[in-house]
């Protein structure tokens, strides 16, 4: 694949040196550096990487009245060789555009994104140190900058590229209530499409569980409130009967990168698998009958997080969160996958 011609700018010093990896809060401290390329006259051009600043923006910007951002989220490891690869990018390139291309937003190239990512984390792979915990998180977003008042698809965007150290985001099993009043997305919306306005719709119910006692809620399908769809910040898995069961891809459906690497880690480990629907009233069932029952979100930023506790209506059950349990069994699979111990058959790690 050709590479993008980016200019690039490097800091003087790194804020790196007095960043605390032992005690910081994910999302608030940035690298060093931010990639920007705009689109303008129907191409994307002055593709560069900067010291990280603030963006300067008209207050009519139609990205902060009409809902025109997307955004990705992605990682970068440190192997214990010492070599920095970028997990599944291309898969995370297919599915910015998709994203896109539902909000009526121009698709980036895949040389410029693959070029873009590379050349980013190449410049701040210092920020990744050699903690088996501590990743590099890859926020790719693209927002409407024309400045203009008026309800119509943008002729001007900005792509951008931040990052960000990260440990675990849920540092222990979650506790999660079941949906049941208000909905994420419905068939025909933007459900599968990582826009911002999804998860600013989801801010009052999540706030109301979290007021509640719980990390999380698992939202159930729009219509009958009957099937789990996902979380807010992870799709859904569980394992019944020894079989590993994730709700279909839909379009209210995020097509989950982790989602997608785990199915695939189960097929190798030889455990079965099924995407089908799953009601909160079969996970009751099962759970009351006395069968181990495994439930636990799986994302980029959650990896596997297992669930401890899950209020079904106004009584609460509680899943199998032993050390032996499945997903433990996947999550570490994954985990040697990206630290390089053992191989990586398909090629998910994109070294730079």
């Amino acid at each position: 694949m050709i590479k993008r011609n980016i200019s690039i700018q490097q800091v003087t010093k790194s804020s790196q040196k007095d960043f605390n990896y032992d005690d910081f809060v994910f999302g608030i401290q940035p690298t060093d550096h931010i990639f920007l390329s705009e689109f303008r006259n129907e191409k994307w051009q002055h593709h560069r990487i900067e010291p990280f600043r603030n963006l300067s923006l008209s207050p009519n910007t139609l990205c902060l009245h009409y809902g025109q951002t997307v955004f990705e989220g992605m990682k970068a490891f440190r192997q214990d060789n010492g070599a920095v690869h970028i997990f599944r990018p291309e898969k995370h390139h297919s599915r910015l555009n998709k994203s896109l291309d539902r909000m009526s937003m121009p698709q980036i190239p895949k040389d410029l994104f693959m070029s873009a990512i590379e050349e980013l984390v190449r410049i701040d792979q210092q920020w990744i140190p050699d903690k088996t915990d501590i990743s590099l998180y890859i926020r790719p977003f693209v927002i409407a900058t024309e400045p203009r008042l008026g309800v119509k698809i943008a002729d001007e965007y900005l792509f951008c590229i931040t990052c960000t150290p990260m440990g675990l985001y849920y540092p222990k099993p979650v506790q999660v209530k079941i949906e049941t009043q208000f909905i994420r997305a419905a068939e025909g919306g933007v459900g599968y499409a990582k826009c911002g306005g999804n998860y600013g719709a989801s801010f009052y119910p999540t706030q109301k569980a979290k007021d509640e006692g719980f990390d999380q809620i698992i939202w159930t399908d729009a219509t009958t409130h009957a099937y789990l769809e996902e979380a807010g910040t992870m799709n859904i898995m569980a394992v019944i009967k020894n079989k590993l069961v994730t709700p279909p891809l839909s379009d209210t459906i995020l097509d989950g990168i982790t989602r997608d690497s785990i199915l695939q880690i189960a097929k190798d480990l030889k455990i079965e698998t099924e995407t089908r629907r799953i009601s909160h009233e079969e996970l009751r069932s099962e759970i009351k009958n006395g069968n181990k029952i495994e439930l636990f979100g799986v994302g980029t930023a959650a990896v596997i997080s297992p669930i401890s506790r899950i209020r079904i209506e106004t009584d609460d059950y509680f899943p199998y969160t032993e050390k032996d349990a499945v997903m433990f069994r996947l999550k570490q699979r994954l985990e040697k996958i990206r630290k390089g111990n053992i191989p990586d058959t398909h090629k998910w790690n994109h070294f730079i």
